[in-house]
């Protein structure tokens, strides 16, 4: 099929489903309520749809009273039994795919059911939708005039008792429709390519010499791969490679502290970045306005959304409430249903809403990812939003960061020690560590009050980490590329003392 016909084709079907897009928007909790009892509906003879009685739910009172709330530990020997070959555990279609979670750096992996109807209805259905709702907002757009660049992590898969896992962009390229497949770069065998540091090397040299229009990854490991390109082709800017290139679907990671670096290697005004909001769990939202920061939370992926505000969490015996009872701006902890057999399960992520006509969404953090050892409650999105702040007034730039507490000791007061890894490092690194206060003691009034006079909170420790440190970190676990990252806030020091004993 000639290019500009594919175009035209691609870009009429996607436009059809934004009515279907409206439907939610005008009916929310209408449609979450059929999404949930679809699901109760599909699942009520599996192992779990029997042990809470799913064919006598007929309210979401009754699920929440009946199903508890769970964390991957609780669920781990029902999904231990589905990869060794029982079906009808936790979802009543047979399940093969298992994606082996990105989003943790803990040594233990999860292993996430990933069904059909999940690959269809959610992670498929969103990739489609990610571009629907952009060429909505692009009438002139030429994005399928060329390809799109994605990023996945390791795409190895394995077998195992007749079940498959890997990282969940490996299932979704073995598992990928034609038209995404033909309108995607690298190919298929370079994508599924095992070693990370081999294949980005591989992917450069294919796509360099593709016309790219797009890209998407998680922005960390895509800056790695595009400053790569940069090198291997001696261009001062990613136009000069591909002068077509006209928007970058991230997410994974906080776009604020890279947004500088992707403006330098793509200096286009009217450039786009669209982000979102998926795991191996699901696909929970996309941007869908031009030059904004909010998600719109999709409702028509066979997910069924719960949240339990974060100044009440009490992990599995927390209470949660549905959608309809959500406020703006205020904390918390995402819990799904899904079309894979997850009940009442808690991802770790927190979100925050900006919007409630329609649902849109913020990502504040994680759940074990944040900083409150002496009552600060400093959250990741607190941390990137000052550290942003820090590197435009210091014109540096970051690479990575963690950060972690420095407890009390006898009459000292305590403290929080971080670690960045920069780019371009700021000349004084003691204005640098004076901005960082100060922009957060702007975004946490928590952390301001422990700054008061030093009494809790004295001013931070700040050390310039070496070049490729996080890299190698990352390495020596055997996590490089897709999602995995540094864990950014801990409330112990076993991250940063782990990458303090790699210094020299």
């Amino acid at each position: 099929m000639p290019i500009s016909l594919f175009h035209t084709v691609v870009s009429w079907i996607l436009k059809k489903r934004k009515y279907q897009i409206d439907l939610f928007l005008k009916h929310p909790i209408e449609v979450q309520e059929e999404v949930l009892y679809d699901l109760l509906s599909e699942a009520r003879n599996t192992y779990v749809g029997k042990k809470y009685g799913f064919k006598n739910i007929k309210s979401y009172k009754a699920f929440a009273k009946r199903v508890p709330i769970r964390k991957y530990e609780s669920i781990e020997p029902m999904i231990e039994r589905n990869r060794q070959g029982e079906q009808n555990v936790l979802w009543p279609s047979k399940i093969q795919w298992f994606a082996k979670s990105s989003g943790t750096t803990n040594a233990k992996s999860k292993f996430i059911p990933v069904s059909d109807e999940a690959l269809d209805d959610c992670h498929f259905k969103a990739g489609k939708d990610m571009l629907c709702l952009y060429i909505n907002n692009n009438e002139d757009t030429e994005i399928f005039k060329g390809k799109g660049l994605r990023l996945g992590g390791s795409s190895a898969v394995y077998e195992d008792n007749e079940t498959y896992f890997g990282d969940l962009s490996a299932i979704i390229i073995e598992n990928m429709p034609f038209w995404a497949d033909i309108s995607s770069a690298p190919r298929q065998k370079t994508a599924l390519m095992s070693e990370w540091e081999t294949k980005l090397d591989a992917i450069v040299h294919e796509t360099i010499k593709e016309d790219i229009t797009s890209l998407a990854g998680v922005p960390s490991w895509m800056l790695v791969l595009l400053n790569r390109v940069l090198e291997v082709t001696g261009k001062d800017n990613l136009l000069e490679v591909w002068p077509n290139l006209e928007v970058y679907f991230h997410g994974g990671v906080n776009f604020k502290p890279y947004r500088e670096q992707y403006e330098k290697l793509i200096p286009k005004k009217n450039f786009r970045y669209y982000e979102t909001y998926n795991a191996s769990e699901g696909f929970f939202a996309i941007q869908d306005q031009n030059n904004s920061d909010e998600l719109l939370l999709m409702l028509d992926y066979g997910i069924f959304y719960e949240f339990i505000p974060m100044d009440a969490y009490k992990g599995e015996d927390s209470i949660a409430i549905p959608l309809e009872q959500v406020e703006l701006d205020k904390n918390y902890a995402l819990l799904i249903s899904t079309n894979s057999g997850l009940w009442r399960y808690m991802i770790g992520d927190t979100i925050k809403f900006t919007s409630l006509k329609p649902y849109r969404i913020k990502i504040t953090g994680r759940t074990k990812h944040y900083l409150n050892v002496f009552g600060e409650e400093l959250m990741v999105e607190n941390a990137d939003n000052a550290i942003d702040k820090a590197c435009k007034l210091t014109d540096s730039q970051i690479i990575d960061y963690t950060v972690a507490p420095v407890f009390m000791n006898g009459q000292s007061s305590g403290g929080h020690e971080w670690l960045i890894e920069f780019r371009k490092s700021p000349e004084d690194m003691q204005e640098f560590t004076r901005v960082l206060d100060e922009s957060l003691k702007q975004v946490n009034s928590d952390y301001e009050a422990k700054r008061y006079l030093d009494m809790t909170l004295r001013l931070p420790m700040v050390h310039k980490a070496r070049e490729g440190l996080f890299y190698d970190w990352l390495k020596s676990k055997n996590k490089l590329g897709g999602q995995h990252k540094v864990p950014r806030l801990s409330n112990d020091r076993n991250h940063l003392e782990e990458l303090m004993a790699l210094e020299p």
